[in-house]
């Protein structure tokens, strides 16, 4: 699973699964620009990927602004040439009850986790085109299958990201672009760390591998789909969860 020389996009990738899939990509070869809201976290994480010898470029930039993606495409030409591998990894939580869920909880959620991936697929998708290549990978989440409750805005716009990709693969197949998705089960994040033990202790004596999943558990696959090896495969998609969802 070889990228040298391949060119990366990583979105959120401040901390967590995004920090981890960058520096799984790099260990592989890949120069990259990452994305994340957060200045001190982003820059940390292009600090960490250089220092295992690749390019990296932080751009701060809020992907739910057309605007703000508009500069990571920008970025990524200027400073690499091109993108070849895209992992839309940005999302965040806003958790309530159906009947308090206000207006801007759903609109936050939606807008960043299910509109921030359209902005960056379309906008990156031209490129790929032009050079008849390119691996697109999305972050949903085994939510978007099984729903969970108080968290009805995140489980609509991870289920969105199925329909998503396996449309826009439909589409960008004819272009040799992949396009692939994982769904993470319960992953030691900064989003998990934040469920009390009450609910959370529960649902790890559920998942058969009996342990939560590590953020390299993510990245690990992501590299693979973003290598050649998964040349063949498109509209998969992944279920990594240590077998919760069975």
């Amino acid at each position: 699973m070889d990228l040298k020389g391949k060119r990366a996009v990583v979105t959120g990738a401040g901390q967590g699964i995004g920090r981890a899939i960058a520096l799984k990509l790099a260990q592989r070869g890949a120069d990259l620009i990452v994305d994340d809201i957060n200045p001190q976290t982003v820059k940390r994480t292009a600090q960490e990927v250089q220092a295992l010898g690749t390019k990296a470029f932080a751009v701060v930039a809020d992907v739910s602004q057309r605007a703000d993606v508009e500069e990571i495409v920008k970025v990524a030409l200027r400073e690499l040439g091109g993108v070849d591998i895209l992992v839309n990894n940005a999302g965040i939580a806003r958790s309530a009850l159906l009947l308090r869920l206000k207006d801007e909880q759903w609109d936050e959620v939606l807008n960043v986790n299910l509109k921030g991936i359209f902005y960056c697929t379309q906008l990156v998708a031209p490129q790929m085109i032009k050079q008849r290549y390119g691996k697109i990978i999305n972050i949903s989440s085994i939510y978007g299958r099984i729903g969970t409750i108080g968290d009805a805005n995140y489980a609509a716009s991870k289920a969105g990201i199925v329909g998503f990709t396996k449309s826009v693969a439909r589409e960008l197949a004819r272009y040799n672009i992949n396009v692939n998705a994982i769904m993470p089960g319960l992953i030691d994040t900064p989003l998990l760390r934040g469920i009390p033990d009450k609910y959370l202790q529960p649902m790890i004596e559920d998942v058969p591998l009996g342990r939560v999943g590590k953020p390299e558990d993510i990245a690990n696959v992501v590299a693979f789909l973003a290598s050649d090896d998964a040349s063949y495969m498109t509209g998969a998609i992944l279920e990594v969860t240590g077998g919760w969802n069975m």
